[in-house]
């Protein structure tokens, strides 16, 4: 194929993919495709259905987590804190694991660093299921 699109709702995967590509020297061009979302910001994904209405309320706060969390580091809250009061955030919000919240670089997934875009990235499960999403950093 000349082409092929990915969802940035797993990042990491796009990244991936992307890397690979330019690794093995493949004329692909990689799209990345935005992450479409419900009118609660939950992002759309096959998993929801394993969601009751109780869990899906929960989940909707994952966005709005990982915003207010993007937000605050872009006004200088350091990374660690900021990291660490979305993943306690995450648990109060009904959560009941969190596997990671990070900031990496956009482009490389390498440590975040201030003066490059980034990407806040998230894992955590809701009762059997195990929900990702991520937002953008500004550079500042």
């Amino acid at each position: 194929p000349d082409c092929a699109v990915f969802g940035e709702k797993d990042y990491q995967q796009l990244c991936v993919v992307r890397q690979l590509c330019r690794d093995l020297d493949l004329p692909v061009e990689i799209i990345g495709a935005p992450t479409i979302r419900d009118a609660h910001g939950l992002a759309m994904s096959s998993r929801n259905a394993y969601l009751d209405e109780a869990e899906l309320k929960i989940a909707r706060q994952l966005n709005v987590i990982l915003r207010n969390t993007a937000a605050a580091l872009a006004a200088g809250a350091g990374q660690s804190d900021a990291t660490e009061e979305a993943s306690r955030a995450l648990i109060a919000a009904g959560f009941q694991k969190v596997d990671y919240v990070e900031v990496r670089q956009s482009l490389t997934l390498a440590p975040w660093r201030r003066n490059r875009e980034g990407r806040l990235l998230a894992a955590a499960w809701l009762g059997k299921t195990r929900l990702i999403d991520n937002v953008e950093v500004p550079a500042v």
